[in-house]
């Protein structure tokens, strides 16, 4: 009778849940390229709804694995961004 150990850490390292595939890094890519444009925009004209969304659209696109979920996304905050502004916040 044999005994196996199994060394196997049941916690996943930190990276181990992102997706490197072409239309992810694609997504990812777009997405944090339109938030630095946000970011910069609202850092300029001391904006800050653009700041606050270029923020967050530079940053989601590290937690979240799946391009259609991570263009979907953007495209809310985009519609957050338009409705806000039109209501003069």
């Amino acid at each position: 009778m044999t005994i196996r150990a199994s060394f196997e850490s049941p916690v996943r390292p930190m990276g181990a849940h992102m997706d490197l595939s072409a239309g992810s890094l694609f997504a990812s890519l777009l997405v944090s390229s339109v938030g630095f444009g946000f970011f910069i925009y609202g850092k300029k004209q001391a904006c800050f709804p653009q700041l606050f969304i270029g923020i967050a659209m530079m940053v989601y696109p590290y937690f979240v694995p799946d391009p259609l979920a991570m263009l979907g996304i953007a495209g809310a905050l985009v519609v957050g961004l338009v409705v806000a502004l039109r209501r003069g916040v």
